[in-house]
């Protein structure tokens, strides 16, 4: 059932392309996403892996987020970083606010929203130093999502007789520094503790097993990619009233990221198969014997 609700969302500062043919590593139907290396300006190869798709990062690099709407109606695209919704620093939920896109529009979102006309910018980082590990939300690090909706089509007016009351409208709740101050603010309280109960006995040491598997783990978690925050940057946007057609989206995109040696221990990249050896055919002339 459509939602009466209307909200504010971001207008992407971008100018509308028209598209011939679909991009060759496009990624969605209605709103193909793919990521930019900056650095480089080219586009990262996307990996097909058990219905899901990957691409590969290398630490340090500035990367940006290519949405584009391949519709001929405007769409709301809640875009999300690591579980971390890229406008408001929030929680990633899919009825939080985001982009919205002109038909055919392509936009090139470069970071995490901190105002109307500043980004900090998305890099690959190790996880511990990512935006999510560093606001103690790790859990989704290394997925790249957008939630896609439509718009609801206004009712056609009913002649000049008609005073039906506009929609109300309501501010999307995008509070840019949230996260940001919850993070200064968990970093700036007191550790220490002056209570006067006595310490618990300390828990006996696990198996050596057990501490192996452990710090295996960690270890891969340690060099696993995520997405920091970065120095802030110029990026104009606007805002626009949008109304969505449901209230479940249209279309779900999700990229995994990780770097290009753990996508290839994992099986993600196949491993290059070396070339047999053929024979030669003719390998000389039989030389004289001895």
């Amino acid at each position: 059932m459509p939602t009466r609700r209307t909200l504010l969302a971001l207008a992407a500062a971008a100018a509308a392309t028209a598209l011939s043919s679909p991009p060759a590593l496009a990624v969605g139907s209605l709103v193909d996403m793919q990521v930019i290396d900056r650095s480089r300006s080219e586009t990262l190869a996307t990996w097909r892996f058990r219905g899901a798709s990957y691409i590969a990062g290398r630490p340090g690099d500035r990367y940006a987020v290519r949405l584009t709407n391949r519709s001929s109606s405007r769409v709301l695209v809640v875009l999300s970083v690591d579980g971390v919704n890229a406008v408001s620093g929030e929680t990633a939920a899919t009825g939080q606010t985001g982009y919205v896109l002109a038909p055919w529009q392509s936009a090139e979102i470069t970071g995490w929203r901190k105002s109307y006309s500043e980004a900090a910018a998305f890099y690959f980082t190790a996880l511990p130093d990512s935006y999510a590990a560093r606001t103690d939300r790790p859990d989704n690090v290394g997925v790249i999502g957008a939630a896609v909706f439509h718009e609801r089509v206004a009712e056609p007016a009913r002649g000049w007789l008609d005073r039906s009351p506009p929609v109300a409208r309501e501010r999307a709740d995008g509070n840019f520094a949230e996260a940001e101050r919850r993070a200064e603010s968990a970093g700036a309280a007191d550790s220490s503790t002056t209570g006067r109960a006595a310490a618990p006995s300390p828990a006996p040491a696990p198996p050596a097993s057990m501490r192996a598997e452990r710090d295996s783990a960690f270890a891969k978690q340690e060099k696993k990619l995520g997405t920091g925050h970065g120095e802030r940057e110029y990026s104009p946007t606007s805002q626009t009233a949008f109304e969505r057609a449901t209230t479940q989206p249209a279309e779900v995109v999700q990229l995994r990221y990780d770097s290009y040696a753990n996508l290839l221990a994992s099986g993600v990249i196949a491993r290059p198969r070396p070339s047999p050896r053929l024979p030669d055919a003719s390998p000389g002339f039989a030389p004289d014997p001895g």
